[in-house]
């Protein structure tokens, strides 16, 4: 099925990663020889809109790159994606974002992201996008930009009645009122228990903080659990949606593949616990491969995954 033109608009971050792989994070004053390093394009709003796009959907990216060798890198890959570049503005003072990333010997990560030119997009930024945002079927964000723009733009979406999918990270204390115009909240367990004010350490405790997300007008929360899938709860109840387990690699983009998978699956009109289902299974692909934007997969592998699975 093809959807049409701007069906998703990403709002986010475009960086170039800096990948370091090493059997062990170092300690506090130490020093290790690492076994490999890479420059990987990624940012976790320009990972989205790759992801999402990869599985057909028509998606257009608002953001901003720096006047540099990474910034004019980051526009040609996205637009080698097929996504609309044409609100992804140049900074003439901040460089492009990056991303300092060590990936340990079991594929966890350890990441710090220097936001350069990304924080630069304001909110007279985004109000003067507001007919292009007011297209969208779906909008996506995330936090690693400006709080108040992406409150701006959660709020022109919310006006317009278009359903926004937050992804909370990197993990902040946010307002209620920014909360409350949130349709799919997709916290990791770190972050849900950051925005909840409780520790969650569990599906019981997930569940628990979900529902303190509910009462601050969250429609729905879905916390991702890794390779044990992810946890909806919303006003209907709570439901455990299994993952698919498999070797991870590299856990970088994971939770990013999960959301331009959910946006793509909720454009499509499929439910919203089809929708995860569908995006737990571009998680466990992603995790499978080196890399932020190299590893996010296209939509026939995915159906050739679930296939599988099927058997």
């Amino acid at each position: 099925m093809v959807v049409s033109k701007l069906d998703i608009v990403v709002i986010g971050s475009l960086n170039m990663d800096m990948v370091v792989r090493t059997n062990r994070s170092p300690d506090a004053g130490e020093t290790l020889i690492g076994q490999a390093f890479a420059l990987s394009p990624g940012g976790k709003g320009a990972n989205q809109a790759v992801a999402a796009a990869r599985l057909g959907a028509e998606v257009s990216m608002i953001g901003r790159v720096g006047k540099d060798t990474f910034g004019s890198e980051m526009l040609e890959i996205i637009r080698n994606e097929g996504i609309h570049i044409e609100h992804i503005s140049v900074s003439e003072h901040q460089a492009t974002g990056v991303a300092s990333i060590v990936i340990e010997e079991d594929g966890e990560n350890r990441i710090i992201v220097v936001p350069g030119a990304n924080i630069e997009l304001t909110v007279e930024d985004i109000q003067a996008l507001e007919a292009v945002i007011s297209q969208a079927k779906i909008i996506v964000l995330q936090l690693e930009m400006d709080l108040a723009m992406s409150e701006q733009a959660i709020a022109i979406a919310h006006r317009k009645r278009i359903p926004v999918i937050l992804n909370p990270a990197p993990a902040r204390v946010l307002k209620d009122e920014m909360l409350a115009q949130v349709s799919y909240l997709t916290p990791n367990e770190t972050e849900a228990g950051i925005l909840s004010g409780m520790t969650v350490d569990s599906a019981e405790t997930a569940e628990q903080a979900a529902r303190i997300l509910l009462q601050k007008g969250v429609q729905n929360v879905i916390v991702t659990l890794g390779s044990k899938g992810a946890l909806i709860v919303n006003a209907e109840g709570a439901k455990a949606v299994p993952g698919f387990p498999v070797k991870a690699v590299d856990t970088v983009a994971a939770g990013d593949s999960f959301n331009g998978a959910l946006a793509q699956q909720l454009v499509l009109g499929k439910t919203l616990e089809e929708a995860v289902s569908f995006a737990n299974a571009v998680g466990a692909l992603a995790v499978g491969k080196e890399g932020a934007i190299p590893s996010l997969p296209q939509l026939s592998e995915v159906e050739q995954f679930l296939n599988r699975k099927s058997l």
